[in-house]
């Protein structure tokens, strides 16, 4: 079975066998942990076969000993601006760049080598890489004590383990290896799913501002494959350029054309920890896996007429901005990369003279902690003029999960630009909507097998694994597999005669898609997995299913919209800060990649937030180039305030300001920018709340809701004429929200400071409130998200996804945290009883997936009325052999869904539910037997409603942040069960909903 995942139930006569019909096998059809095998298509699931297994996340042993990155005290050349004796500010002007060959520079850092060398001579230690330009400090293997003598020295700042992060991917399959300097060149490179930038058809315009002449992207990422059609075009450096062609394996000086304008490598954290790169790496900027080479032609690949994968004509792409060149830093080997290694290449783009960088690379689960030595390197480039663009992660299904969260940094999350659709219709009707990129048979009903039915369970059948199938059951069939390594399938089922693939995700996974020149239908949720499993149980010999492009649009809410799998807010490192910062192009993006890592291919489709970055990246190019004077942030602000809404959400939890819009952000009217010293005040405080920070976003997460908080916002005109901007504040539902002044005159390059005041008045407590401010002018409006969530008894640092966090606990020792200070007094309802009742239902298939409709799931209606306090309901069964799981559903919509590895003890609640009517589904994920009994409890506890009497002992006053504990005891003994209450509580008047408390007898004895 899978983690987390509910079965299918099928016949009432299915015997509760594994599928193998042992009759005693635990693990049904499918393995646990097999719902984390794929996550994305952004090039980590190209190669099926061996799987890298380079992702070194920590570089230091258990005994401290290992690499570590040391940031000394002094600044950098982007930040220095003078104090030392005889040493002239380095620090460029507002509107001007660094520039690392004047006198001042060289002299600067000659200090700072100088420093270096002492630091490091007085701990006995040896440098291995050194940085001056956008972080000041070096790596180095150290020990614990050496560790500690470097923490002691007033001349160093900070010493942090080196840690992996990156994309990871596996080793490529072929060609075995790189073609020598001079192979001729692809037919095509790449883009973001939309027309060329400038022209139709993909054909080359008249090169300008508005398609990043004069430009250098700089692209931290796997390197590049330089014989891509995207790179084809000999151009001359820019004056400002100072960066070099490093040659190494399969990479020679030639492949710097102009277009590439400089390339470079950096692993000496990668080789001192492993002393050698991963197994089919080598050791150049060349790209090996392909992540590198489709990122850069994203941002800046030129205009291609016609892209071909496979033999299929996918049209017209260019990169966003075609005519801006590219800075190739490789800091990722294998899909994964040191941060000592990642600030080198920081280092060098910054002295090199790029004016944007690009870093689709992140954490799993997103950033833990601000100001983190890469952070402090980006703080840097940005203060040295430098925009920088990175990807905000893929872990949409788990809100706050945000990667490179510092404010300097654009965060780009993922939207969905094209349906790219398909239908599946099975023979008894249903009809599902997932998606393909590849040609489908059309309308025509051919056999359906199921992969489990069709091969060795043993090795892998119900995913299709390679050398599963039986050749003989196959040919000619549609076959039904479920998620894994989707390449690895497709190729087994071609390879053996069968017609075509449909993938079924048992847990619900995201909507992507590939290329896999294969007939290959994905159906992304768990909803269609249950329906389809259980048509094929149902129809184990007689299975039929008709495969055709093209759907109904049910699988996204519209376009564009944010993608499922893209990193969702808030900001759960630092207060005040929003991120995602705005959306772009992520989902099914065709560009150029690397053949060694892509089946020979020269483009393919890849989806993830690492794909919307260079999106942004390329955008902030044109916006340097038409607009010279702008600083990182005024042209962060224009793609912000100019961005528009999503289909589907107008949360800035998940869109940020929304979806990129390129064409208004070049004449935005106004910006909003945070000044350096607000930044670098921010980078240098141990927990940062940025809702004071001159962002063009407010964010009030855990604010006291008792309280108003007013901010300010200084708005700046860059337009070419006085213009009055009116405010006006959209949604925020129960909140009061003040712009003073309400309207502002600007004349062109004044500016002026607004301030904000936001009030809780009916909001509810310990959730988020979304809307936005807008500034209206006759000719332009600038619009700001705002996301509020007022801190009752609980902080969280992450949405209202699900699970409210904190709000159970058990009366004999209940716990709060209040976000406010003050008085408290309580209340409860006192204990209400949870009623049970048992059940019994014909047990359905032994293992597999969820589906309302099936056989072995038991529906139980409940009516919830207003003013509810909570609903929780429970499942149990005294049989040791049957695990059940359990679904909470008002509608189509589902509420909670509780599914654990193995306990048939699940509970499902909702605090605060709508009124209306409820559905909970008992699903025998593995029955005991052919009949299945067990029990459901339920209890629905009112806000306001008197149940059996009980004392609630609370602290009379509290302190915001501080945990207290109390007590709710029944004032009489409880008979034999479990019991339910609402605790509510008040401070200076104001009501503040509470806890779900339960108990039982046994606690109080």
């Amino acid at each position: 079975m899978i983690a987390g995942t509910t079965g299918v139930a099928g016949s009432a006569s299915a015997a509760p066998t594994g599928p193998s019909g042992s009759g005693n096998s635990t693990t049904g059809y499918f393995t646990a942990g097999s719902d984390k095998r794929v996550t994305l298509t952004d090039g980590a699931d190209r190669r099926p076969e061996r799987r890298n297994d380079a992702s070194r996340q920590s570089s230091v042993d258990a005994a401290g000993s290992g690499m570590y990155v040391v940031e000394l005290a002094e600044e950098p050349l982007t930040s220095y601006a003078g104090g030392v004796s005889g040493l002239a500010r380095t620090r460029p002007d507002a509107g001007h760049r660094l520039d690392v060959t004047s006198a001042p520079a060289r002299a600067y850092r000659g200090h700072l080598d100088a420093q270096r060398s002492a630091v490091a001579a007085a701990a006995g230690i040896q440098v291995n890489a050194a940085y001056t330009t956008a972080f000041n400090g070096f790596s180095a293997r150290l020990t614990a004590q050496q560790v500690a003598t470097l923490r002691a020295d007033k001349r160093v700042r900070a010493v942090t383990a080196s840690r992996a992060l990156g994309t990871r991917t596996p080793p490529p399959t072929a060609p075995s290896t790189p073609p020598s300097p001079g192979a001729p060149a692809a037919t095509a490179p790449a883009v973001p799913g939309q027309p060329p930038a400038g022209g139709p058809a993909g054909k080359p315009v008249k090169p300008g501002p508005g398609t990043g002449t004069g430009m250098v992207i700089g692209v931290l990422d796997t390197g590049i494959w330089p014989e891509s059609a995207s790179f084809a075009r000999r151009m001359p450096a820019p004056a400002t350029w100072r960066g070099t062609c490093q040659t190494g394996a399969a990479f020679v000086a030639e492949h710097c054309n102009g277009k590439i304008v400089g390339a470079r490598y950096f692993a000496d954290t990668w080789l001192a920890g492993g002393g050698s790169v991963p197994e089919g790496e080598v050791l150049s900027p060349r790209d090996m896996s392909g992540h590198g080479t489709h990122t850069a032609s994203t941002a800046a690949g030129l205009p291609v007429s016609d892209v071909t994968i496979d033999g299929r004509r996918f049209g017209p792409i260019s990169g966003v901005a075609p005519d801006a060149q590219i800075a190739v830093y490789k800091v990722l080997w294998g899909g994964m990369g040191f941060d000592a290694d990642i600030i080198a290449g920081i280092d060098a783009a910054v002295a090199d003279g790029v004016q944007v960088l690009n870093f689709s690379i992140g954490s799993d689960l997103g950033d833990w902690e601000a100001n983190t030595p890469i952070g402090i390197a980006f703080l840097n480039a940005t203060l040295a003029g430098v925009f920088v663009a990175a990807s905000a992660g893929n872990t949409g299904i788990v809100s706050g999960a945000i990667s490179n969260a510092a404010p300097w940094v654009t965060t780009v999350g993922a939207a969905v630009t094209n349906l790219d659709e398909a239908t599946v219709k099975l023979g008894d009707g249903t009809k599902l909507v997932g998606g393909s990129l590849d040609a489908l048979p059309g309308d025509d009903s051919r056999p359906m097998v199921f992969g489990d039915q069709a091969g060795s369970p043993d090795l892998g059948a119900v995913y299709c694994e390679p050398g599963s199938l039986d050749a003989a059951k196959i040919k000619g069939k549609v076959v039904a597999c479920a998620l894994s390594d989707m390449f690895g399938s497709a190729a087994e089922i071609k390879a053996k005669g069968g017609a075509a693939m449909v993938v079924f995700d048992p847990v619900g996974n995201y909507r992507i898609n590939s290329i896999f020149n294969f007939p290959v239908v994905y159906l992304p949720t768990e909803k269609q997995a249950g329906a389809l499993f259980n048509y094929l149980m149902r129809h184990p010999t007689d299975a039929k299913i008709s495969l055709r492009s093209g759907g109904d649009g049910s699988s996204v809410p519209g376009l564009p919209s944010v993608a499922d799998f893209s990193s969702t807010g808030p900001d759960k490192v630092t207060l005040g800060v929003f991120k995602t910062d705005l959306v772009a192009p992520g989902s099914n993006i065709i560009a150029a990649v690397s053949p060694a890592g892509n089946f020979g291919r020269s483009y393919d489709a890849y989806s993830g937030t690492s794909m919307a970055s260079p999106y942004v990246a390329g955008a902030a190019a044109i916006l340097r180039a038409t607009h010279p004077d702008w600083s990182p942030g005024a042209v962060a602000s224009a793609l912000r305030t100019t961005a528009t809404d999503t289909v589907g959400t107008s949360s800035p939890l998940e869109q940020g300001s929304g979806f990129v819009n390129l064409a208004k952000a070049t004449n935005p009217g106004l910006v909003i920018q945070p000044t350096a010293k607000e930044l670098v005040t921010f980078s240098e405080t141990a927990q940062p709340d940025g809702k004071e920070l001159n962002l063009p976003a407010i964010s009030l997460r855990e604010y006291d809701g008792t309280r108003p908080v007013t901010v300010t916002r200084t708005l700046t005109n860059v337009g070419k004429a006085k213009e009055t901007y009116r405010s006006s504040v959209s949604d925020l539902p129960g909140m009061k929200v003040t712009v003073s002044p309400a309207s502002v005159t600007l004349a062109p390059g004044t500016s002026a400071t607004v301030s904000i005041t936001l009030r809780r008045g009916s909001a509810p407590w310990d959730r988020y409130v979304t809307g936005s401010i807008t500034w209206q002018g006759k000719a332009h409006s600038a619009r700001i998200p705002v996301a509020a969530r007022p801190w009752g008894i609980t902080p969280r640092p992450y949405a209202d996804d699900g699970e409210e966090f904190g709000r159970m606990t058990n009366g004999a020792f209940g716990l709060l945290q209040p976000g406010f200070t003050g008085p408290f007094v309580g209340r409860s309802t006192g204990y209400t009883p949870m009623q049970r009742t048992s059940y019994s239902m014909p047990a359905g298939v032994y293992g597999g997936v969820f589906d309302p409709k099936a056989t072995g799931v038991q529906k139980v209606d409940f009516t919830v009325p207003a003013n509810t306090a909570g609903i929780v309901v429970e499942t149990n069964t005294d049989d040791p052999n049957t695990n059940l799981d359990l679904y909470l559903y008002k509608g189509d919509t589902l509420i909670y869904s509780s599914d654990r590895y193995w306990t048939s003890a699940e509970q499902a609640y909702k605090f605060l539910p709508e009124a209306g009517r409820y559905t909970a589904y008992v699903f025998a994920q593995f029955p005991g037997g052919p009949v299945v009994d067990f029990q459901i409890g339920h209890a629905i506890i009112g806000r306001n409603t008197t149940y059996a009497g009980a004392t609630l002992e609370a602290p009379a006053a509290v302190e915001r942040g501080l945990s207290y504990g109390f007590t709710l005891k029944p004032n009489k003994p409880l008979v034999e069960g479990d019991f339910w209450a609402y605790t509510e509580w008040s401070t200076n008047g104001t009501v503040v909903p509470g806890n779900l408390v339960y108990t039982q007898q046994g606690s109080w004895q």
